[in-house]
């Protein structure tokens, strides 16, 4: 059975969890899937996630943030939502196409309340579950953080 050739992550701001995922999923498997995100209410790049991705080598420099409506304009086989808000629109566009759509109930990155020590862990456990739940969907690699 084939995978998806093309799948969408989807966030509520596409700042933290659906960057993370997209250069997560591009560097993996890149090859042959095309990855891309979006957020129902895009903001800018948190800069405390770019730098949890750098300490595993990966870089977010070139993300920027898009509005989910991108599947009004683009195919993707399947869209992954970590948030209720992505998930309901989702549902909504997915309606009237033939897109397959899954729901990874990754927690909401905390707003910059706390130490920088403590955000940055926050964000370090994000990652790491999308790392696992990404080897987990679009096949096994050696992944090493």
């Amino acid at each position: 059975m084939t995978g998806p050739a093309s799948v969408l992550f989807a966030c509520t701001l596409n700042s933290v969890r659906s960057p993370m995922a997209e250069a997560i999923a591009r560097h993996y498997f890149g090859r042959r899937i095309f990855f891309d995100s979006a957020g129902v209410d895009p903001q800018p790049l948190d800069p405390m996630a770019a730098a949890v991705m750098t300490e595993i080598g990966l870089s977010l420099t070139d993300h920027r943030a898009r509005r989910f409506n991108v599947l009004a304009d683009t195919s993707f086989d399947l869209v992954v939502a970590f948030s209720d808000e992505a998930y309901r629109e989702a549902r909504r566009i997915c309606r009237t196409a033939h897109v397959a759509l899954e729901f990874w109930p990754i927690e909401t990155p905390r707003p910059a309340e706390g130490s920088r020590e403590a955000r940055l862990c926050h964000l370090r456990h994000i990652r790491d579950r999308l790392l696992t739940r990404i080897r987990d969907r679009f096949g096994a690699v050696a992944i090493e953080v």
